[in-house]
């Protein structure tokens, strides 16, 4: 039976992260081995998100997380360089618009003062401001808007997956085509994995980075994580009337747009009523788009009155129900498993910090650079939350 010092279930850009970061740190010497049930990344959230980064969080652990995600993706051509060869990953820093009602506008203000105290460009505009920044906006029934002047926007998520996964195999990672069945756990130890084909790798270190598949992968090793796969919808479209400088945009209710190439993209999270759990549908509901989407847009933008539809697509977020936050760390009851399930859609922005704190604790045995335990699996078992009201 082959042996590896870490094992990682899933090779997209958490699975990669931890893989480059494992292989980088000088006080590693180690076999690593990823396995990737579907090499070509056709279904995997890396390629299908809006792939976007923003500081703009209420919980202080994500706001340091992405100020380190955004250091990190500034300077993507240093630490993923190639052989003289470095990514090019479409980074632009155009900022996220979040807009809030009378009714938000307390939590806007009190999240953008945590947001500042912890160095994010963060500002919070008042309604005539906020015109005089973006004058095609229309801000009738808001009270305030916060703007990230810099650190925030969005960049080609699946050229980071594989800049992280190119790099990683330059320093000796393997990487394997293969499905795991189950984690293999002896004396309450994870101590490898059996795959679809019945054959098993054994290893010090499992790391269950899988995804949509996460929840399943827990389930095998006899842990159970409130994490489930939410289908969001991406639509994307083109304006008659051209608009400049334009953000990444929340609207009060949830609905968001940002320019892509010479067009926009745009979604929302379908109510609740609406969001079943979506293993394996990635059909698209263009009514999403018909009756909530464009009429709020619209609204809010009248130049996108005038548009004409594109294409849209699928994809699935794996989402923690408890707290929509990451499970991060050791699993409860099952010495050498770490979890990294249920970002929740942030797992493209967070696994630069992420990679790093999953290869800290394996090598280290512990958090030295960005302390993350805050989101440790444990608090399931304890009953704490880590609130975060800014979920899009």
């Amino acid at each position: 039976m082959s042996h590896y010092d870490v094992i990682i279930i899933g090779g997209a850009v958490t699975g990669s992260s931890v893989a480059y970061h494992l292989a980088a740190d000088p006080g590693f010497g180690g076999r690593v081995l990823v396995l990737e049930k579907d090499p070509s990344y056709r279904f995997c959230a890396s390629a299908l998100s809006a792939a976007s980064i923003r500081q703009q969080f209420s919980s202080a652990v994500n706001i340091r997380i992405s100020l380190h995600g955004i250091e990190f993706l500034r300077r993507v051509g240093q630490h993923l360089a190639v052989d003289g060869e470095a990514p090019f990953i479409g980074l632009r820093e155009d900022g996220y618009l979040f807009l809030a009602s009378p009714e938000g506008a307390d939590v806007l203000r009190q999240n953008q003062a945590l947001q500042s105290s912890l160095g994010a460009d963060i500002l919070l505009l008042e309604p005539d401001a906020l015109l005089r920044q973006f004058p095609w906006l229309c801000v009738d029934s808001l009270a305030a808007g916060c703007w990230g002047r810099s650190g925030e926007g969005w960049f080609d998520g699946y050229a980071l997956m594989q800049a992280f996964r190119r790099k990683a195999i330059s320093l000796g990672v393997q990487y394997r085509a293969a499905e795991v069945a189950r984690v293999v756990v002896s004396d309450s130890r994870a101590c490898g994995v059996e795959l679809a084909d019945g054959s098993r790798l054994a290893c010090g270190t499992v790391v269950n980075a899988a995804g949509a598949d996460g929840a399943r992968i827990a389930r095998s090793a006899g842990v159970d994580i409130p994490v489930h796969n939410k289908k969001r919808m991406i639509f994307t479209f083109r304006a008659e009337d051209r608009i400049a400088n334009c953000p990444l945009l929340i609207d009060t209710n949830g609905c968001y747009v940002r320019p892509e190439g010479e067009g926009f993209l745009c979604g929302s999270a379908p109510a609740p009523d609406r969001d079943p759990d979506a293993d394996g549908d990635f059909s698209v509901d263009w009514s999403l788009f018909e009756e909530l989407i464009w009429p709020t847009l619209a609204a809010r933008v009248p130049a996108f009155e005038r548009i004409r539809a594109g294409r849209a697509w699928a994809g699935h977020y794996d989402m923690c129900s408890w707290d929509h936050n990451v499970l991060l760390g050791p699993a409860p009851g099952v010495s050498g498993l770490l979890l990294a399930n249920g970002f929740s859609g942030h797992g493209l922005q967070q696994s630069p910090a992420v990679g790093r704190g999953l290869a800290e604790l394996i090598v280290h045995g512990e958090f030295r650079s960005l302390d993350l335990s805050e989101l440790a699996p444990g608090r399931l078992h304890t009953g704490r939350k880590v609130l975060e009201r800014n979920v899009v």
